[in-house]
């Protein structure tokens, strides 16, 4: 699989890491039931086949998704053979009723990093990140963004990024200590970040790391609306924007416009959505995710996949129309 260097002097990591929300289960920000076992295979199946990198957050089910990686990167060395990306600032609650994630205070940034380092059973967060800009706290984002660098300087993590972060609040981290990875969403459904957040992480060095790129499943091929009534009712996606009309209609004959493409490359449809977010310009990697080993393979081939210029130009018709 292709690498690319996330961080300047860093070592390189592969353009596809894996994504791993939905082994959340059953929580709120969850996709329904999920079954550990097959989720620790899946991972395992993934760095197996070249994967170098996993991206998961403390509020993917209360926790718990933080703690199905910690055991699918136990046979590994963590830092080395596999890099291990989580990210704070959601509130969630426990099963004691004890709060997580108040914000992006800064006691709460260093009481989160401690329980994540716990639950992912290493010493050391490669990646760390603020998941969304605080909205809740009022904390100036300069205030926030300072102890993420006391945790890097104090070696708890290895590199400082942030989600979902507009340019603007993007120059304000800047002075305070390097932004080193921005990740946002990034999809043929959604290409906005092409216009803003990406040219910003060129300009200044930052990694960018494209979440969704398969649009949550959307462009997988395998969902329609009768799928989207099978939902399991604690799916999060029963709810959401793009799965609503009339966005789903319009996920859906990108969808159809992109079968021959796929055909004619010999791939498959999630291969061709995700092979499609690599070659914008300033994308490191992409985040892509899975339950099962067997889905891991739908996507594997993404990392190697060229789109010359004919096909890139016949997909921008597809996103335009």
């Amino acid at each position: 699989m292709r690498a690319r260097r996330l961080v300047s002097q860093s070592p390189e990591i592969s353009v596809l890491g894996f994504g791993s929300w939905a082994l959340g289960g059953p929580w709120k920000f969850g996709w329904g039931p999920s079954d550990d076992d097959e989720g620790i295979a899946a991972i395992r199946h993934a760095i197996d086949s070249g994967v170098t990198w996993i991206d998961t957050a403390a509020v993917y089910g209360y926790g718990h998704s933080e703690e199905v990686v910690g055991r699918a990167v136990e046979r590994y060395r963590a830092g080395e053979e596999v890099l291990v990306f989580t990210k704070c600032g959601e509130p969630w609650l426990d099963a004691a009723g004890r709060t997580h994630g108040d914000g992006l205070r800064p006691d709460s940034i260093r009481e989160e990093c401690e329980y994540s380092l716990r639950r992912l059973g290493v010493e050391r967060i490669d990646l760390y990140q603020f998941h969304w800009p605080d909205t809740r706290t009022g904390t100036p984002v300069e205030e926030s963004w300072g102890t993420m660098a006391e945790l890097a300087d104090e070696g708890k993590i290895r590199w400082a990024g942030v989600c979902n972060f507009s340019p603007d609040l993007l120059e304000r981290c800047e002075p305070i200590r390097h932004v080193d990875s921005v990740q946002p969403p990034l999809s043929l459904l959604h290409p906005e970040a092409r216009e803003d957040v990406i040219p910003w992480a060129l300009e200044h060095g930052s990694g960018v790391i494209a979440y969704s790129p398969m649009a949550s499943g959307l462009l997988t091929g395998a969902f329609d609306r009768e799928r989207l009534d099978k939902l399991a009712p604690d799916d999060w996606r029963r709810h959401a924007a793009d799965f609503q009309e009339p966005e789903l209609s319009r996920a859906l004959r990108i969808v159809d416009g992109l079968r021959p493409i796929a055909e004619r490359l010999r791939c498959s449809l999630p291969t061709l959505a995700v092979a499609w977010a690599l070659t914008v310009p300033g994308v490191t990697g992409a985040i892509v995710g899975a339950r099962r080993p067997a889905q891991v393979d739908d996507w594997l081939p993404a990392g190697e996949l060229d789109l010359d210029e004919e096909t890139l130009a016949e997909i921008e018709q597809l996103i335009a129309a």
